[in-house]
């Protein structure tokens, strides 16, 4: 190993140096406050834990996402944490343990085994919520539209929201009577939006003909507003819980474009992320110009039941760097602050800590300082002193 490679980043690791750190530090303050005023409170669950409580109720994906190391003190496995919400299910679960609704949220760095896709890194800060113990759409539609708020606090406008429903597959699925390796191909089929190779696999005498059907139209009906008020047709004749998943659908629709009569909304019936962890409603937000979602999330009620606490769940998250990358400069504080001589006059000590309590000062260390250091320390004014006392002036 030379020096040089000592210093070296492993590949997809990244770090905030200045200025970016102070703006990102400043947006986790911003977007954590706002949360917390429609009622979330926060926590900061382990970096680590053991494998089993991060990945219960997860699914592969997350397995497949998450660093391992043993635990020299127990000889277990233990996990890095690839996503909070699992441990917040847990803390919820059996921390708090509260009969009622719970809101929680979180600001966090996580750790990826490998990046999620080109535009993002293995080190993201999550930040996000879940809301536990309520069944309700009221339950989604106030965590899509917390998600709308966060980003358009963030800068982010014109947000384009797409919409899907596992239940709508999920209950095809399990009318279909295909084979298990015709239903992995065609889950894979659907998830990498392959219509050749669905129109292909949906063929012929593969179970029901009506299902497949079904599947092959709704993946060719994607798209805007007007795709989702084609697919209560399309699924005409199907069981009851499909029905019931294009209802909710519809319902949350009504009410986003109620509250936001702006906001652009599609409908992806292909977008099955995390389709054994999501168990109702799944949402992704993307922004003009970002080719992946800039936030998502869903129902997930499953994975209280795994932790021994049958809870209902849903939340959202997003990765604070990606926000501040793409984040509007207005109202980002870049704060200039105020040179301060060397001196150990103890009247100038009493001026720059009378300040300090709303500016920043920086104090030189030598004589040799001077207002030439003024640029490079982020300072636009000075310290003087003028008949007996000490005075800011510009620069």
């Amino acid at each position: 190993m030379t020096v040089s490679d000592r210093w070296l980043l492993p590949d997809g690791v990244d770090e905030l140096l200045p200025p970016n750190a102070r703006v990102v530090e400043q947006l986790r303050r911003r977007l954590l406050d706002n949360i917390s005023n429609w009622g979330y409170e926060l926590i900061s669950p382990p970096m680590i834990e053991f494998l089993e409580s991060l990945l219960t109720g997860t699914g592969n994906d997350l397995n497949l996402q998450t660093l391992k190391v043993t635990d020299q003190l127990s000889g277990r496995l233990m996990g890095i944490r690839a996503d909070i919400t699992p441990q917040a299910a847990r803390i919820d679960a059996h921390s708090l343990r509260e009969q009622g609704v719970t809101r929680l949220c979180y600001a966090d760095a996580v750790i990826h085994a490998r990046p999620a896709h080109l535009l993002t890194n293995r080190c993201p800060i999550q930040i996000g919520c879940e809301l536990f113990g309520e069944a309700s759409l009221a339950a989604d539609v106030e965590v899509i539209s917390l998600m709308l708020n966060t980003l358009n606090l963030a800068g982010l406008e014109k947000v384009h929201v797409d919409l899907a429903h596992v239940g709508i597959y999920r209950g095809l699925i399990s009318e279909a009577g295909f084979e298990r390796d015709t239903e992995l191909a065609i889950f894979d089929a659907i998830r990498r939006k392959s219509i050749p190779e669905l129109e292909e696999l949906l063929s012929g005498d593969v179970g029901n003909a009506a299902v497949a059907k079904m599947l092959l139209q709704l993946t060719n009906a994607s798209g805007g507003i007007e795709a989702i008020k084609n697919i209560k047709s399309i699924v005409t004749g199907a069981s009851k819980d499909v029905l019931n998943a294009v209802e909710q659908l519809e319902s949350i629709i009504d009410q986003l474009q109620q509250r936001y009569p702006n906001i652009e909304l599609g409908f992806d019936f292909c977008e099955l992320r995390g389709y054994n962890y999501h168990t109702g409603l799944v949402f992704a937000a993307y922004y003009p110009g970002y080719g992946h979602a800039v936030a998502k999330g869903g129902r997930y009620d499953a994975i209280g039941k795994e932790f021994g606490s049958e809870r209902s769940a849903t939340g959202f998250s997003a990765d604070l760097k990606i926000l501040a990358m793409l984040a509007s400069p207005d109202g980002i504080e870049n704060k200039k602050g105020i040179l301060a001589p060397f001196s150990d006059d103890i009247t100038l000590w009493d001026a720059i800590d009378r300040l300090r309590q709303t500016e920043k000062v920086v104090q030189s260390l030598s004589v040799e300082s001077d207002s030439n250091d003024a640029a490079q320390l982020g300072c636009d004014r000075e310290l003087v002193k003028e008949s007996d006392t000490w005075v800011v002036k510009p620069i």
